[in-house]
C-alpha cells in the first residue's frame, strides 16, 4: 500500500513540474481567432438585450526574448438591440471603417513568466482601441505555479489586483494541460473604477452581507498542449457576469456578460512588422480611462465644434421655454452641460462674452455651469466675479454647486484656497464663509479618491484655528470648526480637541456655541475612524463638571460611533448615579430609541441598547418633555434592500421655554449604500431673553453700581457673556454644511427698519401698478451618480443614474390701487388705508420636466450599448384670478377665472429600453422595448439556452399578458369641469412574481381637464362681506323651520316620512364581533373612584351650587325657543359667498352668515346652499350660559333637521384642582360617520394601553362621549374619557407648555391686550418657577426643599435677576434681636424693605414707610410664606456644583467687610483647612475646602454653629506650592464634615 501511495506521489510531482508558462518562439507568428461578445440586459430569454462584439484575427510574434508584438486583422464590430437571442447581430460597418486604421496598428508588450508587463503603443491609438487591444492580452496574464496545482493569489488585470483562484489538471490522453481560473472581482486590492457623485455616500457592509445588489465574477479556462520550450495555449474562453439589481438579486437582477473566445489557427513565418511611428509607454495591462466621464450614457453626441454647438442647444432651450416647458428640455440641457464639459476655457469665454448682456441666456449659462463639474468651472467663476462681471447671488448659486458636482483633485483644491483666501472676499463674510465650507467639502471629497490623502491639505485651517484661539475671535474659529468638520481628516482631532472642554485645555473659557461646534465636528472623523473618536466622545458625556448641553451632543457623536456592548453598558453603569436630569432624559431615550433602530448598519448598536436598557430604571422613560429627548425611528426591507431612517434631537433648558437646541436628520438607503441625506440644526440662544426685556429699561448708573456693589461681594461670581446671539442655524446636504447663519438684532433691526426694505416695498407696490410680465426658467440637474468599472473585454460598463428637470412659469400681474398710495408709504394713515380700493389681476402658468434615467452598459464616446430605464413627468397648471379689496365697503373678492389649458397637464411615462448606438452612424440608432408585447415568451430564468441541457425538456411558451389600458372620468358638479386619467401599463410580471419584473416594461399616465357637458361655467367666485352691509349680499333669504308651529310641524313629519323611506331602501350590513376578554390591572382607591364617578359636580367661583347638565340644556333650549333665527332681530357679521356663476345664471354654491347677539352671548352660522330647490343647510349656535358654561348645536341636511351633535363644554373645579368637562351628545349621525366610528373602535384598547391610559370596559350611554380634563397644575392633566362602551383615564400626564389657567378654572386671556404683551406673559407664564420660604425651609425654583440654617444679621441672596442688565435681587436676613426675617428688594432705583414688627407687616420704600392701606397690593405675605417669582434657577454663588444643601444656602451669603460693616454681618466666606490628619496615596497631607465656609471674622468667636459637608482637595504636606491659590477650581479628593459659623460675637478690639 505505501508503495503506491509513493508512487502516485512521484507522478503527481512529475506531472506539475512538467506545467510550464506560455510561450511564443522566436521567428514564428501565431495566429488566433478571437471574438469578444458583451451583452447586457434580463438573463430570461424573449426580452431585449443590448451588446456588442469584437470579431478579429490576432498575430503574435516576438520581437526579443521579452518583448511582443501583437496586431489584429481583419477588425470588425457588431451592435446589438433586439430580442435575445431571435435577432442577429447587425456589423457596424462605418464605425469599423473609422476605427480600422487604429485597430490595425500593432501594439509592442512586454511577457515574460506567463505575465503581462508594460504596454507600447503609438500616439495614434486611443485609449479606448488600446484597452480593447488590453481584453486580448489580459486572456494571455496566467501566474503558474510549478508545485501546486490549485492555490489562490492576488492576482493583477485589466480590472486590477484582484482574488484569483487557479486549478491545473493534465490530461494524460490528450497531453493537454487544462487551466481554470476564477476572479472574484468584489475582492480586490486594487479595483480600477471611477464612481461619480458618489464620494456622500457611505458603503454599508452590512447590508450586503447576506443579500448582495452588485456580484461580479469571471471564469478563464484555458486548453495549453506542452512543448520543451513551453506551453503553447490552444484556446481560451472567458465568461464575465456582473449582476446588479437595486433590490436584492435573489428577486431579479440585470446582467452585463461579457465572453471572450481566443482559439489558435496556425503558425506563419512571417513576423508583424511594427508602425513606422514612436512606441511610447501606455501603461501596463490595467485598463486606462480616457473620455468616459465626459460622455454621458444617456445620448450620444459627435462634438465637431463644441461652441457652435453649445450655441445651437442654448438658443432652443431659451426659444422653447419661455411660455411653458418644453417636453424635452432637461434632456437638452443634460446635452448643454455635456457640450460644456468638452469646452476649453476659451470657448467658454467667449460664449460668455456673446450672451452676457442678454438676461434670459446669462441666466441659462449660469445655470449650467456649476454642473459641469470641472476645475476650468471654477476658474472661470472666479475670474468673472473678481472681475466684476458676475453678482453676488449669482456668484454664490453658481460657486455652492459647481464646489459639490467638481472633481476634487489637488489643483482644483488649491484653486479653492486662492478664492477662499481672496481679501475681496473677506470683506463679504456670509461669501468668506460659503467657499471656506466648500473648501473642507472638496477636501472630503478627495480623500475619498485618495484615502492617502495628505493632512498638509488642512494646514492653513488648523494654523487660522490657533490663531483665532489666540486672538479668541469666536466667528473664526467657529468658521475653522465647522470647515474641519466638513473634511473629516483624523489629522484634525487634536486641533479640535484644543477646543474640547474638559481636556485640560482653555476651552472652558469658549463660549458654549463654540464647545458645542468643537464637539459636532468630530462627526465626520468617527464615520472614518471611530475607534479615535470613542473615549474622546464618552470622556465629554461622563464630565459631571461640564454644561449639560455640551455633554448631550457629546452623547449624540458617541452613539454615532457605534459603541460596543462594553461601551454602552459603562454609560448606562454611569447613568444610575446621574444628577443632572438633562443629561439623564437625553441619554435613556436616545439609548431606548436604538432598541427600535432595524437597519443593517445598526444591528450591533442595537443589540447593545437592548442590554443597557435593561440595566436602566423605567422611571426614567417617564419623564416629560419639559426635558431632553433623542428620538430615532428607521424603516429597513432587506428584500429590497430600501431604506430611511430619521433622527431628532431636542436639548431643553429647564430655565427657557424654547428647547436650547433642536436637531433633526434623514438617512436614506439603497443597493448596499447610506448617506445622511438632509440636516438641519437650531440654537435658540437668546432669543427668550429678547422677548422677555423690558423696553425702554432705565439705565441709571445709580441703580447699575448699586446692585453690582452687592453681586461684586459674591466670591468667585460668573457673569454671563455679555453679548449672545439670538439664534443660529446651519444645513447639512449629505452630510456636509453648505450653510450657517447667526442671526443677532443687529440683523433683525436691519430687515425690519433699514432703508433698504422701505425702498424694496415701494418698488414692488410701483411695479404692480405698472404691471408685472414675467417669464423664467430654471433648470437643475438634480443627480448625476455613475459608477464606470472596466470589463474584460476592454470595454467600460457603466451603471449610472440621472436626474434631471427644467421649470418653466410665465407671469402676469396687474394692480390698480385707488386712490393712489402716497409717495411715502410709512405716512399713510389708517383712516387713508380704510378708504383704500384694491383691485389685483393675476394669471400664472407654472410648469415642469423632469427626466430621469437609469443606465446600465458600454458607454464610450464611440459606441453605446445599454439597457436604460427613462422616465419623464410634465406638468402645467395654469390659473387666473382676480382680487379686489374694497377696505372702505368691507367688501372682498376673489375670482377664478377660465384660462387656456393643454391637452394634458400631466403626464408620466417609464419605459425600459435596450439602445444600440455608435458616433459614425447617429441615425441607424437603435432602440428596443425590454419587454415586447404580446409575444411568446418562455420562463427560463438560466444566461442562455446555450448553457442549458439539450435533453431537458423545454418548458411549455407562455405568452405575455396584454397591456393594461384604463380611462378614469370624474365630473365635478356645477362647475362642469371633467378631469380623466388614462393609464397604460405593461410588465414583464407574468415571468417571475418579483418587484424588478413588475417594474420593467411601459408604463405611462396622462391627466386631461376640459369642460364638462352642461352649461359654461364663467368663472368661480369667493366673496367676504363685512359689516353693516353684509345682509344685502345674501343671494338667497334664509330662513328656518319653527318646530312649534303648524307649518313646521307637517314639514317634519313629511321629512321623517322621506327619511324613513330612505333608511329602509339602504342596504343592512351586519358585522359579527367574536367574544373577546380584555383584563386590565387593578387601580388603587383613589383612582377607581375618579375613574367611576358618574356626576362629577363642577364647583364654580362664587357659587357652591352645582349645575346640572340637564339645566344647561334647558337653558340652551330656552334661548333657542326665543330666537330660533338671529338674522330676524340682529343683522350678520359677516356674510361669505362662494358660487360659480354660469352662463345661464342659474345660482349655484354656498353662503354663510355668522350673527352675534351680545346680550345674550349667542353666536349663530348658518350655511345654505343658494341653488333653487336645494334645502340643505348647516346651522351651528353657541351661547355662553355662564363664565363656566358654553353650549353649542351642530344640525345639519333638509332644513337642519336630519343630523345633530350637541357639545357642551364646562370648566369649574374637580375635586381641589381648576378642571374642563366637554360632553358630545347626538340623535342621528351619517351612516359614513357610525361605520367608520365602529372600525375605529376595535383599536382603541390597544391604543389606549400603548398611550399609558387605563381602560375598562362600561356601560356608557351609546350616543355621548364625555371628556374630562383636570389640572392638578399648570404643566399636568388628569384626563378621563366615556365612549360608548370604554372608559379610559390617566393621571399626571406631563405638559410641554404651561396652560393659563386660574384657580376657579377660568382662562387668564384677556383678548383687550395687545399681542405683545400676551406673547410675553405667556412666556413668563411658561418659564416661570417659583422661590418660597416657609420657616426655616426653602423650597428652590426646580421644587427642591432643604433646610436653611440662616447666619445672624447677614443678608442673603434669596433670588436676582441673572442676566447682565442684573434688574433686581432680593436679599433675606435674620434679625439678631428678634430673629425675625427681613425682606429687602433692589430694583432700580427703588429700595424696598419688608419686616414683621410685633404682628404687624411693615414697609419701607427708600428708607420711607407706606402705610400697608396705600399699597395697591394689600396682602403682603408674613414669614409663614414668601413667595418671589422668577424667570432662571438658581444657581450657585460660586458657579460651581455642592452637594450639601447648608453650602448651597451659606454660598448666597453676602459676606462682611469688617466687624464695622453697617449691616452687622460679622461673618465671611473662606476656604478652611481639614484639622485632621490625613495620609492619602500613601503619604501624609493637607487638605483645604474647595466649597466656602462661613467663618467669623478675625477679633469675632462663634456662638452658634452648624455642621455642614464639604469637599476638600489635598496635597502633600512637603509641598511648597500655595493651596489656597484658585482652590475653588480644585477637584474634590475627599468629603468631611466641618462647622459653619452662623452667628458671632466680636471684642471691641475687632479690627
Amino acid at each position: 500500500m505505501r508503495a503506491v501511495v509513493l508512487a502516485l506521489t512521484l507522478a503527481f510531482v512529475v506531472n506539475i513540474n512538467y506545467v510550464s508558462v506560455p510561450e511564443f518562439a522566436p521567428d514564428k507568428t501565431y495566429v488566433y481567432n478571437y471574438e469578444a461578445l458583451l451583452l447586457g440586459g434580463l438573463p430570461q430569454e424573449g426580452l431585449a438585450r443590448a451588446g456588442i462584439k469584437v470579431n478579429s484575427k490576432v498575430h503574435l510574434s516576438a520581437v526579443t526574448e521579452n518583448t511582443f508584438l501583437m496586431k489584429l486583422m481583419d477588425p470588425l464590430i457588431h451592435e446589438y438591440a433586439g430580442i435575445w437571442p431571435k435577432d442577429p447581430f447587425v456589423p457596424a460597418t462605418k464605425l469599423t471603417s473609422a476605427l480600422a486604421a487604429q485597430l490595425q496598428i500593432p501594439i509592442k508588450f512586454e511577457y515574460a513568466n506567463g505575465v503581462v508587463g508594460k504596454v507600447f503603443a503609438p500616439a495614434g491609438v486611443s485609449p479606448t482601441v488600446l484597452n480593447l487591444h488590453r481584453g486580448i492580452l489580459n486572456i494571455l496574464q496566467l501566474n503558474l505555479k510549478r508545485t501546486q496545482n490549485i492555490y489562490e493569489l492576488q492576482e493583477a488585470g485589466a480590472q486590477g489586483v484582484c482574488r484569483t483562484h487557479y486549478v491545473i489538471n493534465e490530461d494524460p490522453k490528450t497531453n493537454h494541460i487544462t487551466v481554470t481560473k476564477s476572479k472574484d472581482l468584489s475582492h480586490c486590492q486594487e479595483r480600477i473604477m471611477k464612481d461619480v457623485g458618489l464620494a456622500y455616500t457611505e458603503r454599508c457592509a452590512e447590508c450586503t452581507k447576506r443579500v448582495k445588489s452588485l456580484i461580479e465574477t469571471a471564469t478563464y479556462n484555458y486548453i495549453m498542449k506542452p512543448s520543451s520550450t513551453g506551453a503553447l495555449i490552444t484556446e481560451a474562453t472567458v465568461e464575465e457576469v456582473h449582476q446588479f439589481s437595486p433590490f436584492n438579486e435573489i428577486h431579479g437582477a440585470a446582467m452585463m456578460e461579457a465572453k471572450q473566445i481566443l482559439a489558435f489557427v496556425e503558425i506563419e513565418k512571417t513576423p508583424v512588422v511594427p508602425n513606422k511611428a514612436d512606441y511610447m509607454a501606455r501603461g501596463s495591462l490595467q485598463y486606462e480611462f480616457s473620455t468616459e466621464i465626459l460622455q454621458t450614457p444617456i445620448q450620444l453626441i459627435k462634438i465637431s465644434n463644441a461652441p457652435a454647438q453649445i450655441v445651437e442647444v442654448l438658443k432652443h432651450l431659451v426659444v422653447n421655454n419661455v411660455a411653458m416647458v418644453h417636453d424635452d428640455a432637461p434632456l437638452k440641457f443634460v446635452q448643454l452641460v455635456q457640450l460644456l464639459r468638452a469646452a476649453t476655457l476659451e470657448n467658454i469665454e467667449d460664449i460668455w462674452t456673446q450672451f452676457k448682456n442678454e438676461p434670459v441666456y446669462r441666466r441659462w449659462i449660469l445655470d449650467a455651469l456649476p454642473a459641469v463639474g470641472t476645475p476650468v468651472i471654477v476658474k472661470f467663476i472666479k475670474e468673472k466675479f473678481l472681475a466684476g462681471e458676475l453678482t453676488l447671488p449669482e456668484f454664490i448659486q453658481a460657486l455652492v454647486v459647481a464646489l459639490q458636482m467638481v472633481t476634487a483633485d489637488l489643483d482644483t483644491i488649491q484653486l479653492t484656497a486662492s478664492l477662499a483666501w481672496h481679501e475681496k472676499l473677506s470683506t463679504i463674510p456670509a461669501l468668506h464663509d460659503v467657499v471656506m465650507l466648500g473648501y473642507g467639502s472638496m477636501i472630503a471629497k478627495h480623500c475619498v479618491e485618495v484615502p492617502t490623502c495628505s493632512a498638509e491639505l488642512l494646514g492653513p485651517i488648523h494654523e487660522i484655528a490657533a490663531e483665532a484661539t489666540s486672538k479668541n475671535n469666536i466667528p473664526e474659529i467657529t468658521l475653522a470648526l465647522k470647515v474641519l468638520g466638513n473634511a473629516g481628516h483624523p489629522a484634525s482631532l487634536k486641533p479640535i480637541m484644543k477646543l474640547l472642554p474638559g481636556m485640560r485645555t482653555a476651552a472652558t473659557s469658549l463660549p458654549l456655541s463654540v464647545q458645542v461646534d468643537a464637539i459636532l465636528a468630530l462627526r465626520n472623523i468617527a464615520k472614518k475612524e471611530p475607534k479615535l473618536v470613542q473615549p474622546v466622545a464618552l470622556q465629554l458625556v461622563l464630565d459631571r463638571s461640564l454644561h449639560p448641553e455640551v455633554r448631550m451632543v457629546a452623547c449624540i457623536v458617541l452613539f454615532e460611533t457605534k459603541p460596543s456592548v462594553a461601551l454602552m453598558s459603562s454609560l448606562a453603569g454611569s447613568l444610575k448615579t446621574e444628577t443632572n436630569m438633562q443629561v439623564a432624559s437625553f441619554t435613556y431615550s436616545h439609548i431606548k430609541s436604538l432598541t427600535r433602530i432595524t437597519a443593517p448598519d445598526m444591528a450591533a448598536v442595537a443589540g447593545a441598547a437592548h442590554v443597557a436598557i435593561k440595566l436602566l430604571s423605567p422611571k426614567l422613560d417617564r419623564l416629560s418633555f419639559q426635558f431632553s429627548r433623542a428620538l430615532k425611528f428607521d424603516i429597513y426591507h432587506t428584500p429590497l434592500m430600501v431604506g430611511a431612517a430619521g433622527s431628532a434631537y431636542m436639548i431643553n433648558d429647564a430655565a427657557t421655554i424654547l428647547p436650547r437646541a433642536v436637531v433633526a436628520k434623514t438617512r436614506a438607503y439603497l443597493a448596499g449604500a447610506a448617506a445622511d441625506v438632509l440636516e438641519i440644526g437650531v440654537r435658540t440662544e437668546g432669543i427668550q431673553e429678547a422677548l422677555l426685556k423690558s423696553p425702554a429699561a432705565d439705565e441709571s448708573v445709580d441703580r447699575i453700581t448699586k446692585i453690582k456693589r452687592t453681586l461684586r461681594a459674591l466670591i468667585n461670581w460668573k457673569a454671563l457673556p455679555t453679548s449672545q446671539p439670538l439664534a443660529s442655524a446651519y444645513v447639512k446636504l449629505f452630510g456636509q454644511e453648505v450653510a450657517f447663519a447667526r442671526i443677532d438684532r443687529t440683523i433683525i433691526e436691519q430687515l425690519a427698519t433699514g432703508p433698504k426694505s422701505r425702498e424694496l416695498l415701494k418698488a414692488a407696490l410701483k411695479a404692480l401698478q405698472e404691471g408685472i410680465a414675467l417669464q423664467y426658467a430654471k433648470p437643475l440637474l438634480i443627480a448625476e451618480m455613475r459608477r464606470i468599472l472596466p470589463t474584460a473585454v476592454g470595454l467600460p460598463m457603466e451603471l449610472s443614474m440621472y436626474s434631471a428637470a427644467v421649470g418653466a412659469a410665465s407671469i402676469n400681474v396687474q394692480a390698480t390701487i385707488t386712490p393712489p398710495l402716497p409717495e411715502e408709504i410709512e405716512t399713510m394713515t389708517l383712516e387713508q388705508l380704510k378708504k383704500t380700493d384694491v383691485q389685483l389681476q393675476a394669471e400664472a402658468r407654472p410648469s415642469i420636466a423632469v427626466h430621469k434615467f437609469a443606465v446600465m452598459g458600454v458607454n464610450t464616446a464611440l459606441i453605446q450599448a445599454a439597457v436604460m430605464a427613462r422616465g419623464k413627468i410634465r406638468t402645467i397648471a395654469p390659473g387666473k384670478v382676480a382680487v379686489r379689496a374694497d377696505i372702505l365697503k368691507g367688501n372682498y373678492k376673489v375670482e377664478a377665472l377660465p384660462v387656456e389649458v393643454p391637452e394634458h397637464i400631466a403626464a408620466m411615462s417609464f419605459e425600459t429600453l435596450a439602445v444600440a448606438r455608435n458616433i459614425e452612424d447617429p441615425t441607424a440608432e437603435r432602440i428596443v422595448q425590454l419587454v415586447p408585447e404580446l409575444s411568446l415568451q418562455n420562463r427560463q430564468t438560466d444566461l442562455s439556452s446555450e448553457i442549458l441541457d439539450p435533453e431537458m425538456p423545454p418548458e411549455a411558451p407562455v405568452r405575455a399578458s396584454a397591456p393594461f389600458d384604463k380611462t378614469l372620468c370624474l365630473a365635478v358638479p356645477y362647475i362642469e369641469i371633467k378631469g380623466c386619467v388614462e393609464v397604460h401599463s405593461h410588465n414583464a410580471a407574468f415571468i417571475r412574481n418579483d418587484p424588478l419584473f413588475y417594474i420593467i416594461g411601459q408604463h405611462s399616465a396622462r391627466a386631461t381637464v376640459a369642460r364638462a357637458e352642461g352649461p359654461t361655467v364663467e368663472r368661480l367666485e369667493l366673496e367676504v362681506q363685512v359689516g353693516p352691509r353684509a345682509a344685502e349680499r345674501l343671494l338667497k333669504q334664509i330662513s328656518l323651520i319653527d318646530e312649534e308651529t303648524p307649518e313646521g310641524k307637517a314639514f317634519l313629519l313629511k321629512l321623517r316620512e322621506i327619511l324613513e323611506t330612505e333608511d329602509k331602501n339602504r342596504p343592512i350590513s351586519s358585522e359579527s364581533n367574536s367574544n373577546s376578554s380584555s383584563s386590565s390591572s387593578s387601580m388603587s382607591s383613589s383612582r377607581v373612584t375618579e375613574v367611576r364617578t358618574r356626576d362629577l359636580y363642577m364647583a364654580h367661583h362664587g357659587s357652591s351650587k352645582a349645575v346640572s347638565s340637564g339645566s344647561a340644556a334647558s337653558s340652551f333650549e330656552r334661548f333657542q325657543k326665543q330666537a330660533k333665527y338671529l338674522g330676524n332681530t340682529v343683522p350678520p357679521v359677516f356674510v361669505i359667498i362662494a358660487r360659480a356663476v354660469r352662463v345661464d345664471r342659474k345660482l349655484l354654491g354656498y353662503q354663510l352668515a355668522a350673527f352675534f347677539d351680545k346680550p345674550s352671548a349667542r353666536v349663530q352660522l348658518i350655511a345654505s346652499s343658494i341653488a333653487e330647490n336645494d334645502n340643505w343647510k348647516l346651522c351651528a349656535d353657541g351661547v355662553l350660559l355662564s363664565k363656566h358654561k358654553v353650549t353649542t348645536k351642530v344640525a345639519w341636511g333638509t332644513e337642519c333637521q336630519q343630523y345633530a351633535v350637541i357639545t357642551k363644554a364646562e370648566a369649574g373645579i374637580l375635586g381641589e384642582f381648576p378642571a374642563v368637562r366637554l360632553e358630545w351628545e347626538w340623535e342621528e349621525l351619517p351612516i359614513l360617520i357610525t361605520n367608520y366610528a365602529k372600525k375605529l373602535s376595535k383599536h382603541i384598547p390597544m391604543a389606549a394601553l400603548q398611550a399609558g391610559f387605563r381602560f375598562e370596559r362600561a356601560t356608557n350611554s351609546e350616543k355621548e362621549i364625555e371628556l374630562t380634563v383636570a389640572l392638578p397644575s399648570k404643566r399636568s392633566l388628569n384626563v378621563i374619557v366615556r365612549v360608548p362602551e370604554m372608559t379610559l383615564s390617566r393621571i399626571a400626564i406631563p405638559l410641554p407648555v404651561t396652560v393659563p389657567i386660574n384657580p376657579d378654572g377660568t382662562l387668564s386671556i384677556h383678548i383687550d391686550q395687545d399681542i405683545l404683551f400676551r406673547v410675553q406673559n405667556y412666556i413668563y407664564d411658561c418659564t416661570t418657577a417659583q422661590c418660597s420660604m416657609m420657616q426655616d425651609t426653602i423650597t428652590t425654583f426646580n421644587n427642591r426643599r432643604y433646610k436653611n440654617e440662616m447666619p445672624i444679621s447677614c443678608y442673603q441672596v434669596l433670588a436676582q435677576d441673572c442676566t447682565p442688565e442684573l434688574k433686581f435681587v432680593v436679599l433675606l436676613k435674620k434679625d439678631e434681636e428678634s430673629e425675625e426675617n427681613h425682606l429687602n428688594i433692589k430694583l432700580a432705583d427703588i429700595n424696598v424693605d419688608l419686616y414683621a414688627l410685633g404682628t404687624q407687616a411693615k414697609v419701607k420704600i427708600n428708607e420711607m414707610e407706606v402705610p400697608i392701606s396705600s399699597l395697591p397690593y394689600q396682602h403682603p405675605s408674613g414669614r409663614s410664606g414668601r413667595r418671589l417669582m422668577s424667570t432662571l434657577p438658581v444657581v450657585i454663588g460660586s458657579g460651581y456644583l455642592t452637594k450639601n444643601s447648608v453650602s448651597f444656602a451659606h454660598s448666597w451669603v453676602l459676606p462682611a467687610e469688617s466687624c464695622r460693616d453697617a449691616s452687622q454681618c460679622r461673618m465671611k466666606l473662606e476656604s478652611v483647612k481639614l484639622e485632621k490628619q490625613v495620609i492619602l496615596n500613601g503619604q501624609e497631607s493637607k487638605c483645604y475646602s474647595v466649597e466656602p465656609v462661613l467663618r467669623c471674622l478675625p477679633g469675632c468667636k462663634p456662638i452658634r454653629t452648624t455642621p455642614v459637608t464639604i469637599g476638600y482637595h489635598c496635597l502633600s504636606t512637603l509641598s511648597n506650592l500655595n493651596m489656597l491659590d484658585g482652590i475653588y477650581e480644585k477637584s474634590v479628593d475627599l468629603r468631611e464634615t466641618t462647622d459653619a459659623h452662623v452667628a458671632c460675637r466680636c471684642s471691641e478690639q475687632c479690627a
